[in-house]
């Protein structure tokens, strides 16, 4: 029987020990004083019951027994994306799933136990009718901005925190309101219909980063898209550059003239083929780099160089092949990200049950060795 089976069970602690302008200089190849290491995501469903029959402790669980060095990061209380919605109604919750109506009206299943996120059963967006209807929740408002987000930026700031800024995928937000297949026609078909979602999306993020960067300074803006998989992503250079690099243009040329200093990119999966595209756009940093889907960080910066950051990239199957092939993937990957810098190491995603606890124990034994010894020499 599952124990820790939601979002908020599966959060794991760290003690951040990097403070914000270490952070910043080191991941924009300002300096290299010494390397990043973390744990991004943490468990997936199923791992942590595995761990607690293996013998784990509590700190190991919540992963606190564990040794990182990462940032502390804190997220302005301002609102880029959707502002408004339906109100979500509950339809039928048994031992098997979950099933509702959400905010934007798409009814949602939750397999119980064996996913933390649900997936749509429908859309709410078929034309451009469906999108003028839901219109006025993208667009700005002053309530976007909490009433003391000035207040929470400065204690921020004070506390030495990194100062981060989420907005709206140009991909992930038209597909959440269409789904991949029908936005994948859009494309080609209702052209008008995407450019208008991704336009009203701009100018929304536009108005909210031009209030807030004139008064506190952003460090990082980072965008979530998940728009690829193992064989590839889910649309091309030419659609992104159409579609989606003016909206990221536009809000790094605001950003960037105000000083933040990181563009960053969350997508699983194969962006190989976007790496131009986004990076020119201004994406300065990606996540979580996929072995896998064929994301090989040293292949990557050796194509890229500083024009590129990244955390993740070490493969999270090498814990379930023994201790022969995680000091392999530790040994390739960690010595030369050591002496580049611009890397927060780290696994590529969660860590799936099938991993042993042992195999982690190692793994962080093995990692921290290997930095130790890079940073000697």
């Amino acid at each position: 029987e599952l124990k820790w089976i939601s979002h908020a069970d599966l959060a794991i602690q760290r003690n951040p020990c990097v403070g914000r302008e270490e952070y910043l200089n080191h991941m924009t190849f300002r300096s290299n004083l010494r390397p990043l290491f973390t744990e991004p995501f943490g468990p997936l469903v199923g791992l942590k019951e595995e761990w607690e029959a293996q013998g784990a402790t509590p700190e190991e669980l919540d992963f606190s027994a564990f040794r990182y060095c990462c940032e502390n990061r804190g997220t302005l209380p301002v609102n880029c994306g959707r502002n408004g919605g339906y109100t979500e109604t509950e339809i039928e919750d048994n031992a098997e799933h979950r099933l509702w109506k959400d905010e934007l009206g798409r009814t949602m299943k939750l397999p119980k136990g064996r996913a933390t996120l649900a997936l749509p059963l429908d859309y709410p967006v078929h034309t451009m009718d469906d999108w003028m209807a839901i219109r006025p929740w993208y667009e700005f408002s002053e309530a976007r901005l909490d009433a003391d987000w000035e207040g929470a930026a400065k204690h921020l700031l004070e506390a030495d925190r990194v100062v981060c800024v989420g907005i709206p995928g140009g991909y992930d937000e038209p597909r959440q309101l269409m789904g991949d297949a029908a936005l994948a026609m859009a494309f080609y078909e209702a052209p008008e219909l995407v450019h208008d979602m991704i336009e009203t999306i701009t100018e929304t993020v536009l108005a909210v980063l031009d209030s807030v960067s004139k008064v506190i300074p952003i460090d990082i803006v980072s965008v979530h898209e998940d728009m690829a998989g193992k064989n590839g992503p889910l649309v091309g250079p030419q659609q992104v550059g159409e579609f989606i690099a003016p909206y990221y243009r536009k809000v790094w040329e605001l950003l960037e003239s105000r000083g933040t200093r990181i563009f960053d990119q969350d997508s699983d999966g194969d962006m190989r083929p976007l790496l131009d595209v986004f990076v020119n756009a201004g994406v300065n940093c990606m996540h979580p780099m996929e072995p896998a889907a064929g994301m090989d960080i040293l292949e990557i910066r050796e194509q890229y160089g500083k024009r590129l950051a990244f955390y993740g990239g070490l493969d999270k199957y090498a814990l379930q092949r023994g201790e022969e092939a995680i000091a392999e993937e530790l040994e390739n990957k960690i010595p030369p990200m050591v002496q580049s810098g611009g890397c927060v190491l780290g696994l590529d995603h969660r860590i799936p049950p099938g991993t042993p606890l042992e195999a982690y124990r190692f793994y962080i034994a093995k990692a921290w060795e290997i930095i130790e010894r890079e940073s000697a020499s």
